[in-house]
């Protein structure tokens, strides 16, 4: 239990509603995404969007890092950040549509499968 006068500080917030979950899907299954080539600069930008707490923003993490990968394998750090986006965004779907964590990660498989990207098994 946390007092409502601590919820910003810690960031916690409201589960996402099914319109963003909806938007999330359509952003990982169309087009291309920004990214940046220098390591440090994608880096910096994707941890920030991590700590944003919004699941576009995740989603956007997530995507710039599959097609990455696509062309050059990640580093490590960006390896567990890869991860830990595909696993915010497989709970926050299986909370927010109330579905096993095994269908919410079958639709961003899907979503994901249309921009030809594969979604990663979990490290």
């Amino acid at each position: 239990m946390v007092p409502f006068s601590h919820v910003d500080d810690i960031g916690l917030r409201k589960i996402t509603r099914n319109g963003a979950i909806s938007k999330v899907l359509l952003y990982l299954s169309s087009g291309d995404c920004r990214r940046h080539f220098d390591w440090k600069n994608r880096f910096k930008e994707n941890t920030e969007k991590m700590r944003s707490g919004s699941m576009l923003e995740v989603a956007e993490v997530l995507k710039s890092l599959l097609v990455q990968q696509q062309e050059k394998p990640l580093s490590f750090r960006e390896k567990k950040m890869l991860d830990r986006a595909r696993q915010m965004l497989v709970t926050e779907i299986a909370f927010s549509m109330e579905v096993h964590a095994l269908a919410a990660s079958e639709l961003l498989r899907k979503a994901l499968g249309k921009s030809s990207l594969t979604l990663p098994e979990p490290l």
